[in-house]
């Protein structure tokens, strides 16, 4: 009996269990052997493992996180981890590897396919930036739970006649702050891809508060930069894989609106509120359709492939065209957001 192993690495996101489940459902099906690999690359170093069977996924569908754990572990920082997760790939008689993560994790993934391990990628994030695929599980949840969010906070807003910034997750792509300005009504949306013209926003505020009896709303991502500075950083210490931690750039635009338009202004920083939790129905059978595409491409012995949404179908594309670039926002798409701005 052939056997798989499979890890979850990067920030974790609603879908990945439903992803895991359907590896597990439809490999025993095909006739293979499932090894959760814990905590990611981290459990591939580390040789540290568990057994996966039906009853080990019985109920997780609904869950949130990720039943194996997840670490944002390098392989490729130093040469004696990557040599020792090879050993134990080979020690653990591994025929295949899922790899589910974003753009790091599936990056690591790409590097070891090339090395000649037999690796299969799904591509997971909620900032839906990954290259090559339509949409990535966990993003429909996220701007759900966003979305829900901005509708709260217009109650308070028009109540208080103040206006209310909402910071939402959004490293380099602004996919979560558009899709949430937009069905959440937003009257500013500020995203990495295009630098915060403050004159223009405190402009347009003043017209929004005259509409709106007092109150406008404005969505942020995380990664948004002002013309003339830097993105805004809680600490310049990077990450296994070179990121910086951003937040901040609510607070720090809150303080600029009120002081450039006299308007009362509050900040609500949505942080890990937005990868948490239960996932959609939509990420629910997203991750489903990922995690048996998976199974079928290794039975089929098609490696180094990417499961990927296009349009409506699951298909397989190259994983080094995955992780060669971001996927940033459609700019037809954010000038749909500015027709309502103001």
């Amino acid at each position: 009996m052939k056997r798989i192993g499979i890890l979850t690495g990067g920030g974790d996101c609603p879908g990945l269990n439903p992803v895991i489940r359907a590896v597990v459902k439809k490999g025993i099906k095909s006739g293979f052997e499932i090894v959760g690999i814990k905590d990611g690359w981290k459990g591939l170093i580390e040789n540290s493992t568990i057994k996966l069977n039906e009853s080990s996924v019985l109920n997780i569908l609904s869950k949130g996180g990720t039943i194996l754990g997840t670490s944002r572990t390098n392989l490729y920082k130093n040469l004696q981890d990557k040599e020792k997760a090879v050993k134990n790939f080979k020690r653990l008689n591994l025929y295949a590897l899922i790899a589910i993560g974003g753009e790091d994790t599936l990056g690591v993934a790409n590097k070891l396919n090339k090395e000649g391990l037999n690796v299969v990628g799904v591509p997971k994030t909620i900032d839906n930036d990954l290259n090559a695929t339509d949409f990535t599980f966990g993003f429909d949840t996220a701007i759900n739970i966003a979305t829900e969010c901005v509708d709260r906070l217009h109650t308070t807003a028009e109540s208080h006649h103040r206006v209310l910034v909402c910071e939402v997750m959004g490293r380099h792509a602004g996919w979560i702050a558009v899709y949430t300005g937009i069905a959440g009504g937003a009257d500013v949306v500020l995203i990495p891809e295009e630098r915060i013209d403050i004159k223009e926003v405190c402009d347009t505020l003043r017209k929004s508060c005259k509409k709106n009896k007092g109150y406008a709303i404005v969505v942020v991502s995380e990664g948004a930069q002002f013309k003339k500075g830097d993105m805004v950083l809680q600490e310049k210490e990077l990450d296994a894989f070179g990121h910086v931690r951003l937040g901040g750039i609510g607070n720090q635009l809150a303080e600029i609106i009120e002081k450039e338009t006299g308007f009362e202004t509050r900040v609500t920083v949505l942080g890990h509120i937005q990868r948490g939790g239960t996932p959609t129905a939509m990420d629910r059978v997203l991750g489903t359709r990922f995690g048996i595409m998976a199974i079928e491409l290794i039975d089929s012995g098609n490696f180094g492939k990417m499961v990927s949404l296009s349009g409506s179908k699951i298909v397989a594309v190259p994983l080094s065209r995955g992780v060669s670039k971001l996927k940033t926002i459609d700019k037809k798409l954010y000038e749909v957001a500015k027709v309502f701005f103001g």
